[in-house]
């Protein structure tokens, strides 16, 4: 199924090339500039916890935004950086769609700025870019991030066990959740 590009309406201004506008958050390619405020926001033990990084948080945040196949944001907040949201594509045409992952600095959390972000790319990869099966794979203990997907549409469709190891050494279980191109809220 094609979709048509998503159009603002007509009374939204039209954002420059290369950002994504939602209600709360604009989403702008990241650079190399960016590095150290995303490695600030990585270190955080919250999000350390959830994302890790190694010893050198601002090595390991500029290899990921250098990653091939994966294209990345810095989700801004009122002009400010408030974290980085990102996508890849699974290429092969008979299990095409695309993946999302996202980390917010703790200063945003509980004010939805994750469904706003999430909503945002979601948009994009639908509309724009025509992908009809979106996933995301929060820790299965997350509920918060979990509830934020939950407004935009994805459901959670199974639990992978022992999925990732946390900084503890331990495994942990995720939850994969997926969202189709017309249940995006």
């Amino acid at each position: 199924m094609s979709h048509p590009a998503y159009r603002p309406p007509v009374d939204s201004p039209v954002p420059p090339p290369g950002l994504l506008v939602g209600e709360l958050v604009t989403l702008r390619p990241a650079t190399a500039d960016d590095v150290p405020s995303l490695a600030r926001i990585r270190a955080t033990p919250e999000v350390f916890d959830r994302w890790r990084g190694g010893d050198d948080m601002a090595a390991a945040v500029a290899s990921d935004l250098e990653e091939d196949g994966v294209t990345s944001y810095v989700v801004l907040v009122d002009g400010a950086v408030a974290g980085a949201i990102q996508w890849a594509e699974e290429e092969d045409p008979d299990y095409h769609h695309a993946s999302i992952d996202i980390y917010l600095d703790p200063a945003v959390h509980g004010r939805g700025v994750g469904t706003d972000a999430v909503r945002t790319l979601a948009r994009h990869l639908v509309h724009d870019r025509g992908f009809h099966r979106l996933v995301i794979d929060p820790a299965a203990d997350n509920a918060a991030a979990i509830r934020a997907y939950g407004k935009v549409g994805f459901r959670a469709v199974g639990v992978m066990r022992r999925y990732e190891r946390g900084p503890d050494g331990t495994w942990h279980d995720g939850l994969l959740m997926e969202l189709l191109d017309d249940e995006l809220t």
